[in-house]
């Protein structure tokens, strides 16, 4: 018999005084991307945006992507913003070699995420 699927899990984090997160853990596959575009469906993208934290996230295949790019789509709809956080190396240059690190907002944690939703000014970085 095989083993069972890995865990896969997207929590929402609201904050009244930041950017609404939605955590991702685990694979993010053709299985299990329905479950993170329901809730990106349900998140409310206002004026602080919403921040994927992907530090979790231990595999993404191209169905996870279509999800990323799905979400981008709304968020410019509803003129805010979507940032990806905690993005690992591996993934980042998947991402790169497709062409969305021109696409995205990035950031290395949440915590920078939220910082810069509540600045006035995007982060300069060098």
């Amino acid at each position: 018999m095989s083993e069972p699927d890995k865990t896969f899990a997207v929590t929402p984090r609201p904050s009244a005084s930041g950017p609404y997160v939605l955590e991702v853990v685990g694979e993010l596959d053709h299985h299990s991307a329905p479950v993170l575009s329901e809730a990106v469906n349900e998140a409310p993208f206002g004026p602080l945006g919403v921040v994927l934290d992907l530090s979790g996230l231990t595999f993404c295949d191209s169905t996870g992507i279509t999800v990323f790019v799905t979400a981008h789509r709304r968020s410019q709809a509803a003129g805010s913003s979507l940032g990806l956080a905690g993005v690992s190396p591996s993934q980042m240059r998947v991402l790169q070699m497709v062409g969305l690190d021109e696409v995205f907002t990035f950031h290395a944690d949440v915590d920078e995420a939220v910082r810069a939703a509540r600045s006035p000014l995007p982060e300069a970085h060098c």
